[in-house]
């Protein structure tokens, strides 16, 4: 059975979590604790190298997961049969089959960038329920966070240029697909190539043509030419992929083809070769023909092609989009039963207590406090409620919504948060009742 049946669906996810999750819940019931009130928060303790901030994104999921969480006949079955339970007590059995989410969240909504430290939830819930969703929460968030936060990046970077998500063949998993696709849209792109992504979302796909349309057109039926006639013939408006063989020859003659009457074109698209002078040469050639690259680009090339002047209307986007330094967000215990708590180990320090974010727009600086601390003049809390007793208080939010928030958050950011290389830290402080907790707790 290796390999097999590995495809899941919404109705795994109670099983799509670390052993510890289950082991540990376990415990806490045979030790009467498992319906303490708990609150964990979810934060990074660091950026991404070169990473001045983060695009927080991937709450949807969380919301959804924490919505439908349950434990089927089966999965229960197959937990049993693992003989890893053998010693647990009978009653978390009974909380499996039994149990739902039924606590509260507070979450900075998707596209508010966020810096260390600063929670993007918090999970107030029963002990052994904030406890087992704990690794979903993680994945959701870390990976859309970093896909959004890249896709940030590259738009600032790109203007107003065209900018396509062309990353599902290197994103991590299937699953992972979709959520890079709808993570780089929420965070600045403007289409994907990911039809189920797309379908998805509600929204069209987008793409070119690939080489082997190409070299198998052109081997079949004789030349470069005839595979370009064959694919406008069907899609008359699609982008022609020139650089199979010789990228200047290919230009060159569909130049002649657009003077003489015999074809139209709209753009062109350059894989390889040196972007600059090849873009630059076919602006100068054919000055309203849109050119769009791809090719293993990221923010720091398209940075690099802009400035030498290159004539590039649009990007297209996959493997250093969908991957790179992971975001290593954590889910931390920092309440239990009214009693503030904190981790003291070295260089993973914790913040005891329920926080809130506060955000000084004017004054280009956050502030981070208790949860039970009001804002000050000018200040905006950024943790809003949006479940209670397992229940969402807002509806789904459209990617607009989402690109939009993006976009504003990016815009207050200092130039130097934004820079690519040796970014600012943006200022956060601690408010004096969040360290006088520290310290106290920490004394203890």
């Amino acid at each position: 059975m290796a390999g097999k049946h590995l495809d899941i669906t919404a109705a795994d996810y109670s099983l799509l979590t670390d052993l510890y999750q289950l082991t540990m819940s376990a415990c806490y019931v045979g030790e009467n604790l498992a319906e303490t009130p708990a609150h964990f928060e979810m934060f990074a303790r660091r950026l991404p190298n070169q990473f001045g901030y983060l695009v927080a994104m991937g709450l949807e999921q969380v919301l959804n997961y924490l919505e439908t969480l349950e434990f089927s006949a089966e999965q229960i079955d197959y937990l049993h049969g693992t003989g890893i339970f053998s010693h647990a007590p009978e009653a978390f059995w009974t909380l499996l089959k039994n149990g739902k989410f039924t606590g509260d969240v507070w979450a900075a909504p998707e596209g508010t960038v966020l810096f260390p430290h600063e929670p993007f939830l918090r999970i107030d819930a029963p002990l052994w329920q904030a406890q087992i969703v704990e690794t979903f929460i993680l994945n959701a968030i870390n990976y859309q966070t970093l896909i959004a936060t890249r896709a940030a990046r590259m738009r600032h970077e790109a203007g107003d240029r065209q900018l396509l998500e062309f990353g599902t063949r290197r994103a991590f998993s299937p699953q992972g697909a979709i959520w890079a696709a709808r993570a780089a849209l929420a965070g600045g792109l403007d289409a994907t190539s990911n039809v189920l992504a797309a379908a998805k979302l509600g929204i069209k796909p987008v793409g070119t043509m690939a080489h082997a349309l190409v070299m198998a057109i052109g081997t079949l039926e004789g030349s470069e030419d005839e595979a370009f006639q064959a694919f406008h013939r069907y899609f008359p408006a699609a982008p022609l992929l020139i650089d199979t063989y010789d990228t200047m020859g290919a230009a060159n003659r569909l130049k002649a083809q657009i003077e003489s009457g015999e074809t139209s074109l709209r753009g062109i698209r350059l894989d390889s070769g040196d972007l600059v002078k090849l873009s630059q040469d076919i602006h100068e050639m054919m000055p309203d023909i849109s050119i769009f690259a791809s090719g293993d680009l990221d923010e720091h090339e398209m940075q690099r092609l802009q400035k030498a002047g290159a004539c590039i209307d649009g990007y297209g986007l996959g493997t250093k989009l969908v991957t790179g330094s992971p975001v290593n967000g954590v889910y931390k215990l920092v309440e239990i039963a009214d009693k503030p708590t904190m981790k003291k180990a070295k260089n993973k320090a914790t913040y005891p207590g329920c926080k809130q974010i506060f955000r000084n727009v004017s004054q280009g600086q956050d502030r981070m406090g208790l949860a039970t601390e009001a804002p000050f003049e000018g200040e905006i809390p950024l943790l809003e409620k949006v479940m209670v007793g397992g229940d969402r208080l807002t509806s789904p939010e459209t990617l607009d919504t989402i690109r939009d928030r993006t976009k504003a958050n990016i815009a207050q950011l200092p130039d130097g948060v934004k820079r690519l290389d040796n970014p600012d830290s943006y200022p956060v402080r601690i408010s004096a009742e969040l360290q006088q907790l520290t310290e106290t707790v920490a004394a203890k």
